[in-house]
């Protein structure tokens, strides 16, 4: 089958583009016809060998986490899924090897959800990560009705799905941004403030009381300005900074949710989760769709599809 893998740690100058073999199936697992693939920071981040004391690698490796795509062989005990199904997972083992930029990948069920059957397979290709780590980080700080919170980098991939969910959710949204995101954000119903110095008066300034829950999608000490903005008992989670423990937060790393993503599933079927599709690559030009990335100006999900 035709992939992108990679030999050793790099950047997009490492992958290969060529065939190797079909990925064996085990009994609690399915084989899926890729049909798209979403790129991730942490894809480049991880071939980069940034996660090397967290993931153990096995060269060759095919990066990537997110798919969608169209079962093809079923495991020996898979009930829960029959070819012809189309599926959406967040195809995240405990080692780097396996993954999603190939024409096929064999996927554990317990990262897989049936696909939305209103998005196309790149949009849907565009949730798994991105959605999981909102619904886990807003599940984290117990978001809901009366809340007011502030997401950091809410114009990011995780960031617009987390102010869609808080929003549904009943919650008040404050988003950073950068300014030409923020007509954008205001579309999604949030009230955007722009990062940099100042950012905690910004921030009062639309919530005098504080906030009473932040998400961290970002890092680089975005986090700790939490002490100026956050009422008393606010909630912090980051997925990118470790000080928000000291910060008496939850630092989290997104899992694999075959329930979370299922749920995920349904809002987009219902209208209440949108992805925005920024650039559309095809597999050969994985590498180029990395660089993109990289630069990390982009609106909207970075997909590859696979023919």
């Amino acid at each position: 089958m035709k992939a992108v893998s990679y030999r050793t740690y790099g950047g997009p100058e490492v992958l290969e583009y060529g065939d190797i073999p079909r990925p064996k199936t085990g009994p609690d697992a399915v084989l899926i016809k890729v049909k798209a693939a979403a790129v991730n920071p942490v894809d480049w981040k991880a071939q980069a060998g940034y996660l090397d004391g967290l993931i153990e690698p096995v060269f060759p490796v095919v990066p990537g986490w997110d798919v969608s795509g169209v079962v093809v062989a079923p495991g020996s005990d898979t009930p829960e899924f029959q070819v012809g199904d189309e599926v959406i997972g967040y195809v995240r083992e405990d080692f780097l090897s396996r993954g999603t930029f190939a024409e096929y990948v064999a996927a554990p069920v317990r990262t897989l959800a049936p696909k939305p059957a209103n998005l196309t397979f790149e949009e849907a290709a565009g949730i798994p990560l991105a959605g999981l780590t909102a619904y886990q980080a807003l599940k984290a700080v117990k978001a809901g009705e009366g809340d007011t919170v502030l997401i950091h980098a809410a114009a990011g991939g995780v960031g617009t799905m987390a102010v869609q969910l808080a929003r549904h959710l009943g919650a008040r949204v404050i988003g950073t941004a950068s300014e030409r995101n923020h007509d954008y954000l205001r579309s999604l119903g949030a009230e955007p403030v722009t990062y940099g110095e100042g950012l905690a008066g910004r921030v009062r300034a639309l919530a005098p009381k504080g906030v009473t829950a932040v998400l961290d999608l970002v890092g680089g000490g975005a986090i700790e300005i939490s002490p100026e903005v956050a009422a008393d008992g606010a909630r912090l989670v980051s997925v990118a900074d470790p000080a928000v423990a000291g910060l008496g937060g939850r630092l989290l790393w997104v899992r694999p949710d075959t329930a979370d993503l299922t749920a995920l599933s349904r809002l987009a079927e219902q209208g209440v989760l949108t992805v925005e599709v920024a650039e559309v690559f095809p597999l050969e030009k994985t590498a180029d769709a990395q660089r993109l990335s990289a630069q990390g100006h982009t609106r909207g999900k970075i997909i590859v599809t696979v023919e």
